[in-house]
């Protein structure tokens, strides 16, 4: 057996290490195993990375190691790895090494309420890399309710972009041609999920009919339904009533939407869900209401995700009654920013494992957009900034707290989104064949946000002033280092389109649990 373990690790460095000839570094000495130390060949590609010294940390576990990066692809994962000339090696040591952040929520160049959010998809990447995010989610809007014209704009406004990113289709009407759109984007674009909002009522919102259908042609086609929950009639009601109050600034928008909207929405989307037995993934839960929905559903064994963002775990909604407009406008989101309370219970229901990973809901205004909602708070476009500050923030409320240890962090940042939208592990993990889409945490530096500093677009920042402990030195995207020594090294238009698959894990077992429940019938009766 011992022979054949040395045959096989001999194999594996010619593999991934062709050695050059008469190098001093001998196949043969290698060969007791793959976590022996190792040489690298001498090269002079650029595109080999040895990072050296670190902990290897994924969701299941960390450990000390090296790990060898060849042509954008992740090649070994071992101890002690020896390298000569020419591969460049990137000192670790005391630091975590990590799979990229994958956000699952984002909304760059997205035109909403008479404007356009000022991160594009060159802004927003940059930022996101600097951050350590190596993959985005974008949610890509119909053009007049068709789907295929509005998922070609938003493959064209990708164009510039410089990481890799994938999209969610939003719906927002129905009849046979959406029907037919969602077939041919899931079969032949590699969409595998279909937002619906529940809110914004007379311009993104669907009605209960029209969720209905929705969620059913998802299941039928393995594409995981997503909601933005809030009742869109009693919001429209509550905005009028707040209004006509005299409530006419940004705590209005809070005011005009309370978490028990969340909640019912939530409990509804939920409902119709079990009736059609098909899963369902809850977009930026904001509230204990909303929570306390999702954990009684998962707690009956419903396949429910639930995705708190960054600012909703960390924030309370105070600044929105700060007496400058300019400052109470940067907090204006939807659902809105809870009163304190909310985001403790969001973080304890994510180191629980009632929420599974954490998004940011990044669509940023900056403060003349902003503007445009002065006397008016219905009119203030709605979104915050988070692409580039979710990592540290999320590192600093969970980890640093002692809530979650750094595995759980990898878990909720990156894994669980690459396992929910079926690209793991080529995406979310630190083994051998997966991306090369790594970053590099020191512990133990300190880093303030701010927005001098950050690299989006957006003139303002809801975390400013915040001194993070814990900091991402290193980005490696598609197996090129992106960010170090605090700056940024991408490129405009080398982003990937990144095809999700259908049917991923979520769907295991449903066809079975429908054969169980028709066989629960006992109907039809046949009568005389």
């Amino acid at each position: 057996m011992g022979g054949i373990l040395a045959l096989l690790a001999a194999l594996i460095v010619g593999t991934f290490f062709p050695m050059a000839h008469g190098s001093s570094c001998d196949a043969a000495a290698a060969a007791p195993g793959i976590y022996d130390a190792m040489c690298l060949a001498e090269t002079d590609d650029s595109s080999k990375i040895l990072i050296r010294g670190g902990t290897v940390v994924n969701a299941d576990r960390q450990f000390h190691a090296d790990v060898y990066i060849e042509d954008g692809i992740i090649k070994l994962v071992a101890p002690d790895l020896k390298v000569l000339d020419g591969v460049r090696v990137v000192d670790a040591t005391g630091k975590y090494v990590m799979p990229g952040g994958i956000d699952p929520h984002t909304h760059l160049a997205m035109p909403f309420m008479g404007q356009e959010t000022c991160d594009d998809f060159f802004s927003g990447q940059a930022a996101a890399l600097a951050g350590g995010t190596t993959m985005h989610i974008d949610f890509a809007l119909p053009i007049d309710g068709d789907l295929l014209k509005g998922f070609e704009s938003y493959r064209r406004k990708a164009e510039p972009s410089c990481m890799d990113y994938g999209f969610h289709m939003a719906v927002t009407t129905w009849n046979d041609k959406v029907a037919q759109d969602m077939e041919t984007l899931v079969k032949e674009h590699g969409i595998n999920s279909f937002k619906f909002f529940m809110a914004y009522k007379g311009s993104l919102m669907v009605t209960d009919e029209q969720l209905l259908q929705g969620f059913k042609t998802c299941k039928s086609l393995g594409a995981l339904p997503q909601v933005h929950a809030e009742n869109g009639d009693a919001v429209a009601e509550g905005q009028s009533r707040i209004y006509d109050l005299g409530i006419t600034g940004p705590e209005g928008h809070a005011l005009s939407r309370p978490s028990l909207l969340e909640g019912e929405a939530t409990a509804r989307a939920i409902r119709l869900a079990k009736f059609v037995n098909t899963p369902l993934y809850v977009v930026h839960v904001m509230s204990i209401d909303a929570l306390e929905e999702i954990a009684r559903a998962r707690q009956a064994g419903q396949r429910v995700i639930g995705e708190p963002v960054a600012s909703g775990l960390v924030l309370d909604d105070s600044k929105l009654w700060d007496p400058d407009f300019r400052v109470a406008a940067q907090y204006v989101m939807s659902p809105p920013i809870r009163p304190a309370g909310h985001n403790a219970a969001l973080q304890a229901a994510l180191s629980s494992g009632v929420l599974q990973l954490v998004g940011t809901d990044h669509c940023p205004f900056n403060s003349s957009q902003k503007a445009a909602g002065r006397g008016d708070f219905r009119k203030i476009p709605n979104g915050v900034n988070g692409i580039e500050e979710r990592m540290h923030i999320v590192w600093d409320a969970m980890v640093n707290s002692g809530k979650i240890s750094p595995s759980d962090y990898v878990r909720i940042s990156s894994t669980a989104c690459a396992q929910i939208f079926n690209v793991y592990p080529r995406k979310g993990a630190v083994l051998p064949g997966s991306d090369a889409d790594l970053i590099i945490l020191n512990p133990n530096k300190t880093t303030t946000i701010s927005a001098k500093a950050h690299h989006s677009n957006i003139d303002t920042n809801i975390y400013e002033g915040w001194q993070i402990k814990g900091n991402i030195e290193v980005t490696i995207s598609q197996g090129r280092i992106v960010w170090e020594n605090e700056r940024l090294n991408v490129a405009r238009g080398a982003g990937r389109y990144v095809k999700m698959a259908p049917f991923g894990q979520l769907f295991d077992g449903i066809v079975k649990a429908d054969i169980a429940y028709l066989s629960s019938l006992k109907a039809p009766v046949y009568r005389k």
